[in-house]
């Protein structure tokens, strides 16, 4: 028999308690120092490989070990990453890295097993037609890994709590889902005892072939099929369909807002309130506010002047005080939407008038850095003031406000002037003359890409979990793909998006499609499969919508429509949300275009998606949930910080989504009964299992 201690504090009346502590007893898993084990977290690649290393320690070696670029020889996990990797259950990627953070899924589990195990020299992948009937989400296991989970399956390996019927093979596997699963194949081996379990998915039993004379075959014991029904209080695991459904908030020229320069800091405070609770009407859960349009800040900086678009004269606070990036990102929160603090790193002004520029601005401070240009005045990006500048202002803000992310629109250098070019002869020619051999464009493009590598690594380096994008000409070149005309944002913007793509500088890039899908140079599908397709790092794709046509009238709700069933029909491949501008269409609800987000686009709430290259460590889930009189209420896990909560409703088999609640509401009324999940969500979106009630 299974001895039944339980070794960890947290998982006494957990489902995979015995599996857990005959793992622990065998030296192969342990908890945490405080005494718990957290079943429900997910594990890295690493910890994944560790556990590996130490539940199989007789597998033999099949390969060398080739060093993975970035796992340092003295990282915890190096050894056993090494011997995971020779024994064939673990592999790198293309570009030699291990990825340690990378959060690994259930269906990699079962193919690090199978492989790693050599069960396909032993079992056939018979089952390979039969999984739609096994699992319900069967069409969600990715190609690479069907005939594994196949194998797997037939060789009693899979476990899925709380409803065997659902692999959710992408979801990053928890340290419960790992232990049962590595248990299982250590019974394969003959190296362990069955522990009995309702979770542990049965291959369909084959049908005997008929012999002449019948031999008795014997009955198997019955395995009982959890009911569908949960209890009362327990735990599931549910998730719903995540989006990115951003707006950007215009403040120059008094865009969208403040709708004049000079209101009372009442009115401010009443049209930010109003654009805000507009987009938590329509389900909307980004919003990205501009803050630094032209060398200022609508925020309080000692870096940089007060904004003219707040008060009407550049250096002057709002009075009485109050800081207006603060107060949005409040506004926010409690909404449940994310704040993006947009900057425009090389606009200096949208005047060529000196006396409206004062100090600290950069064009009254350091004016040589500073050119005309047109109407306005812009910044040379191949200057190091300038690009200390604009990282020093940045991470300034990363530091001192909650904000979720940071965001750059696509003036790089500027867009052009017929005849004219851009008047930095004097620092290229400086960089010449130190030794540098670039041509000018190319090192316009250096200029560029060294700000954004330098931003990526800052901002991670401050707060891993502020995101950074970037939204750029929806055209990389002309004639990529085939068939596109436009202008060439790589040889006139000097904007190199694909190689911030391709570094993983970024964690989202959210091109700029504003064109209409009938038009085929700039074909909005092409553009967006091509941005999907050179995307290598597998970062997010949120398309750039455009709600008015170039005439200024706003684009009927029917195309909106079509471009964002565009946008989600390739969410396969990493096209996960849209950003609209402009704010104006949407408040107006002109041509019906809010009426059509409402009822038809995001007539359901939706969290963002998770970034797998993050932290996807779920929150833990509210504990002490309780009903009375139809009114939900809970407490929190633990003392670390939430950003929401989900609810959920049961219905037949399915939980959908029906509310997310701000972080300071612990309780909820609900109409209906039924049986309801609540989930802790965390500031990457992460989601906890859902506790469970049944309300009568």
């Amino acid at each position: 028999m299974v001895s039944i201690a339980t070794p960890f504090s947290d998982i006494q009346n957990h489902w995979a308690r015995l599996f857990i502590t005959a793992l622990a007893q065998r030296g192969i898993v342990s908890g945490l120092p405080n005494g718990t084990y957290r079943p429900d977290n997910s594990l890295t690649r690493a910890e994944f490989a560790a556990i590996i290393a130490k539940a199989f320690p007789t597998v033999p070696k099949k390969r060398q070990y080739v060093p993975f670029v970035d796992v340092p020889t003295n990282y915890w996990a190096a050894a056993a990453i090494q011997t995971a990797y020779e024994k064939a259950f673990i592999s790198g990627f293309p570009d030699k890295t291990f990825r340690l953070a990378n959060r690994i899924t259930r269906v990699e589990v079962l193919v690090s097993l199978v492989g790693g195990l050599e069960i396909a020299t032993k079992i056939k992948p018979d089952l390979l037609s039969a999984l739609p009937q096994i699992y319900q989400d069967s069409v969600q296991i990715p190609g690479y890994g069907r005939n594994q989970v196949a194998i797997a399956t037939s060789a009693g390996l899979v476990a899925s709590f709380p409803n065997i019927k659902l692999l959710n093979p992408n979801l990053p596997a928890t340290r419960a889902d790992v232990a049962v699963i590595i248990y299982q194949a250590l019974v394969y081996l003959g190296e362990a005892e069955k522990i009995p379990s309702s979770y542990i998915v049965q291959p369909p039993t084959p049908t005997p072939t008929p012999t002449p004379i019948p031999i008795p075959i014997p009955t198997p014991t019955p395995i009982p099929t959890p009911t569908p029904t949960p209890a009362p209080i327990g735990s599931v695991r549910v998730n719903h369909s995540r989006e990115f459904r951003g707006a950007w908030l215009v403040s120059v020229w008094n865009g969208d807002w403040p709708s004049k320069a000079g209101l009372s800091v009442a009115e401010q405070k009443a049209e930010l309130s109003e654009i805000i609770s507009k987009l938590q009407a329509l389900n909307f859960n980004a919003l990205i506010f501009q803050v630094r349009p032209e060398g200022d800040a609508l925020y309080e900086s000692q870096l940089e002047p007060w904004s003219a678009w707040i008060t009407g004269t550049q250096g002057k606070a709002p009075e009485p005080f109050y800081d207006p990036l603060a107060f949005a990102i409040a506004e926010c929160h409690k909404r449940n939407i994310e704040l993006h603090a947009w900057f425009n790193p090389y606009r200096a002004s949208t005047s060529t008038n000196p006396a409206k520029t004062v100090r600290p601005h950069i064009a009254a401070t350091n004016p040589e850095s500073v050119y005309l240009w047109k109407t306005q005045r812009w910044m040379d990006p191949g200057l190091k003031i300038v690009q200390d500048r604009a990282y020093n202002v940045i991470l300034d803000v990363v530091k001192r406000y909650d904000v979720d992310g940071i965001h750059l629109d696509d003036y790089f250098y500027p867009y052009p002037i017929e005849g004219q070019p851009f008047p930095d002869n004097k620092t290229y020619a400086a960089y010449q003359a130190a030794g540098g051999p670039l041509s000018l464009g190319d090192w316009r493009r250096d200029n560029v890409n060294k700000m954004v590598q330098r931003l990526w690594q800052g901002i991670k380096a401050t707060k891993p979990d502020v995101k950074f994008g970037i939204s750029p000409f929806g055209i990389y070149r002309p004639g990529q793909p085939a068939g596109i005309t436009g202008l060439d944002a790589y040889n006139v913007l000097y904007a190199d998006s694909k190689k911030w793509l391709a570094e993983g500088w970024i964690d989202y890039i959210a091109p700029q499609l504003y064109w209409r899908t009938d038009q085929p140079q700039q074909s909005y599908s092409a553009l967006l499969k091509w941005w999907t397709e050179v995307n290598t790092k597998k970062r997010h794709v949120y398309a750039g919508n455009n709600l008015t046509e170039p005439s200024n009238k706003s684009r009927e709700s029917d195309e909106i429509e079509k471009q964002v069933k565009i946008s989600r029909s390739q969410a396969a491949q990493l096209s996960l949300g849209n950003i609209f501008f402009n704010l104006g269409v949407l408040t107006e609800n002109s041509q019906g275009i809010a009426d059509k987000f409402q009822s038809l686009l995001y007539n359901k709430p939706a969290l963002p998606p998770t970034l797998p290259w993050q932290d996807t460590t779920p929150p833990p889930p509210p504990i002490g949930l309780q009903v009375n009189n139809r009114k939900l209420s809970w407490q929190p896990g633990d003392n670390q910080p939430v950003r929401s909560w989900t609810l959920y409703r049961l219905s037949g088999d399915t939980w959908t989504i029906q509310r997310i609640l701000s972080a300071g509401t612990t309780f909820a009324t609900v109409q209906q009964a039924g049986s309801y999940a609540v989930c802790a969500v965390d500031r990457l979106a992460n989601e906890s299992v859902g506790t469970v009630i049944t309300v009568s």
